[in-house]
């Protein structure tokens, strides 16, 4: 099994992860598009990376839902429908099927496991990486996660087609190693590759906040909020945005600030969107008393 593809499909795939980064999704999928008249099964994925991409940066979850049923019904084969699981099983956590989601991410590292392909090791990793450290307590448990990172890390410098996924999922991982240092060099090469990226601003905000640089954190923040709330309006990133506020001006010692942006949560634009924001700032805020 592969996910090698010729030349010319190649290009197409690696052209809308170019384009996705640049946030054009509609030159994005019309490379998508011009792939699936090859080759359907990778094509049709592609098509629905771009969709989930699509959510990941504007907050727009008829996209990810939509994202879920196509690929669904895609007919890929091989490390094709590997990765076409691997989508799927993000789809079902973030729509709260952790437990589903979770082991259709099991079914589809297992045939990644088989290649030693580049880019098949790096999906396994991320698999992998999280098995592991669910495990490490475990005494004589073998514990690969260092190989795991540096797989990670290889194919996020090396690969045209997924290094966001791959350097998203490598800072994630030092983010939870409390390795913020890391975790702040990963999002500055991210930025590096897409400058001005808005997602990859809110993950250096997240390092910054953690290394107490409330000052630095705070600015992007504010910015992401405007920039977000004129692009999506009060979307899903605006209110991520919001609630980071929120705990970066308390931990900073601005109660004011903190409050300012604590009203804003009163918005009903807010609460038809609660059940969508991620569970570790929830957390967080509530545990400081916050929410």
């Amino acid at each position: 099994m592969t996910m090698n593809l010729p030349d010319s499909q190649m290009e197409f795939w690696s052209k809308a992860t170019s384009l996705t980064v640049q946030q054009k999704y509609g030159e994005a999928m019309e490379q998508a598009k011009k792939l699936r008249a090859e080759n359907d099964g990778a094509g049709c994925v592609l098509e629905n990376v771009v969709r989930i991409s699509i959510y990941e940066d504007k907050g727009d979850t008829s996209a990810l839902l939509k994202a879920g049923n196509l690929l669904e019904k895609c007919q890929a084969k091989g490390l094709w429908d590997a990765l076409r699981k691997f989508e799927i099983g993000y789809v079902l956590g973030e729509t709260g099927h952790s437990v589903k989601g979770a082991m259709t991410t099991r079914s589809a590292a297992g045939l990644f496991e088989e290649s030693d392909e580049m880019d098949a090791r790096a999906f396994y990793a991320i698999y992998a990486y999280y098995f592991d450290q669910s495990f490490s307590w475990v005494p004589f448990k073998s514990d690969n996660r260092a190989k795991y990172l540096a797989d990670l890390d290889s194919a996020s410098m090396q690969s045209k087609r997924f290094w966001p996924l791959f350097l998203t999922s490598l800072t994630w991982m030092y983010y939870d190693k409390e390795d913020y240092n890391k975790g702040l060099k990963l999002t500055e090469r991210a930025l590096n590759k897409a400058p001005n990226h808005p997602v990859f601003l809110q993950m250096k905000a997240d390092m910054l906040y953690r290394l107490k640089r409330y000052d630095e954190a705070a600015k992007i923040y504010e910015a992401s909020a405007v920039s977000y709330e004129k692009r999506t309006g009060k979307s899903i990133r605006y209110w991520c945005a919001a609630l980071n506020l929120i705990r970066i001006y308390h931990d900073a010692g601005k109660k004011d600030k903190s409050a300012e942006w604590k009203s804003k949560l009163k918005d009903p634009a807010y609460k038809a969107l609660e059940k969508w924001m991620p569970e570790s700032i929830m957390d967080d805020l509530k545990d400081k008393d916050l929410l």
